[in-house]
């Protein structure tokens, strides 16, 4: 007997308008599979539609600070006492990206026709990840879904400190590297070039620096294209395999750990976002090891990840919390003794909020000294790189003067 295939309804973004049981005239946007269904959608909740068209709106897309700061806005609306679907057209009118606006509208429309809110969530897992749609169910399950959104709109918010922190942390030391090639680049094409005709002239023997300069100058003008291609086309490629390749993912994870300066930022990073996730997961009711699942894909680290899942295993198998993270050798004694304490006084998830407290509060203080120490060091660099090539150039002219 011959199986019939399901195909998948394309859903596309309407606008409408029309008059409620009042007579009020009304309007929003729905997403659905035609002009029929939208109509037929809104006629069961009461509204005679007038007008329906396509949405024109466009642009915009919706990043993790639209989600945590719609989080919060939700979080803080339910605590106030403000209905649900009301939040959600409250926050989604007052909303300047377009794109968001319509995510909340999907989802209020689908809490409208009788879903939940969790799976509300997970029909969009690209903005919402399994730990938000786990403590959203967690919260509708024991009617606490207020203090629930609150918790995890504060969960976010460390979180995206955490990742504003290292950005910026990587960021200036990156951006100092780029602007250092490319005044090397333009030296090396243009200015060099303009000294070794002028050098030439005088006929006499060059020092070997800027023979060397010279040398490197010749290179650069006859290959630019192939070295912005190769650079600008490499980074390209790197980005694009890192995004998609397990193993480079990995090999990489693994690298930045073991960085001399970095790799302790990101360690610390790493272990404030586990243990906050675990905390936030643990303190919401979720057991232990379905909390796991979570906590292995908020860590952001390979290796991170792979312990998690060990630590799953030999949890599930009947070994304490404590001993589980000893036996996977990625945590400092600190962490390890907080866990036992909490263990022995049943207070787990207050220790691990705590143990973040401190590595987020450690997180700051590397960034501040890691600027600090990164600005002597890049001028420094900076200095020699420029310094050389300007020494190296102007050496003939201090032979020649030597020689009048």
């Amino acid at each position: 007997m011959a199986t019939r295939k399901v195909e998948k309804i394309k859903e596309i973004q309407y606008g409408w308008e029309g008059k409620d049981k009042a007579g009020k005239i009304v309007k929003g946007e729905m997403r659905g599979a035609g002009e029929a269904s939208i109509s037929a959608h809104l006629r069961r909740q009461g509204i005679t539609v007038t007008k329906i068209k396509k949405s024109s709106k466009g642009g915009g897309k919706v990043t993790e600070k639209d989600v945590t700061l719609f989080t919060r806005q939700l979080a803080t609306m339910l605590k106030s006492g403000v209905p649900l679907l009301l939040a959600f057209d409250i926050v989604g009118k007052g909303h300047d990206n377009p794109a968001v606006a319509r995510l909340l509208l999907d989802i209020k429309t689908d809490v409208e026709t009788g879903s939940s809110l969790e799976q509300a969530f997970r029909k969009f897992p690209l903005y919402f990840d399994e730990l938000f749609c786990n403590l959203i169910g967690a919260g509708e399950a024991a009617g606490i879904l207020d203090t629930l959104l609150e918790r995890l709109a504060g969960y976010k918010e460390k979180i995206q400190a955490i990742k504003s922190k290292i950005k910026s942390a990587l960021f200036y030391p990156i951006s100092i590297v780029v602007v250092a090639f490319i005044i090397t680049a333009v030296i090396m094409i243009f200015v060099v070039p303009a000294f070794k005709e002028l050098f030439t002239s005088f006929g006499a023997d060059l020092p070997a620096p800027t023979l060397v300069l010279m040398a490197i100058s010749d290179f650069f003008v006859t290959w630019w294209w192939a070295i912005f291609l190769v650079i600008g086309g490499g980074g390209y490629w790197f980005m694009y395999t890192w995004k998609r390749s397990k193993k480079l993912q990995r090999f990489m994870d693994i690298l930045m750990l073991k960085l001399p300066v970095f790799g302790g930022l990101i360690r610390k990073a790493t272990i404030a976002r586990w243990t906050r996730t675990l905390s936030t997961m643990f303190a919401a009711g979720v057991p232990l090891v379905e909390a796991f699942d979570s906590v292995a894909g908020a860590s952001g680290n390979a290796v991170y990840y792979e312990a998690t899942k060990q630590i799953q295993r030999e949890v599930t198998s009947g070994s304490s919390l404590n001993a589980a993270m000893i036996n996977s050798n990625v945590f400092p004694a600190m962490v390890l003794q907080m866990v036992a304490i909490g263990e022995e006084s049943g207070s787990i998830d207050s220790m691990l909020s705590k143990v973040a407290d401190f590595y987020e509060a450690e997180v700051d203080d590397a960034v501040d000294a890691l600027a600090s120490l990164m600005e002597p060091i890049i001028m420094a660099v900076l200095g020699v790189l420029i310094g050389g090539m300007v020494i190296a150039m102007y050496l003939p002219i201090f032979k020649m003067g030597q020689v009048v």
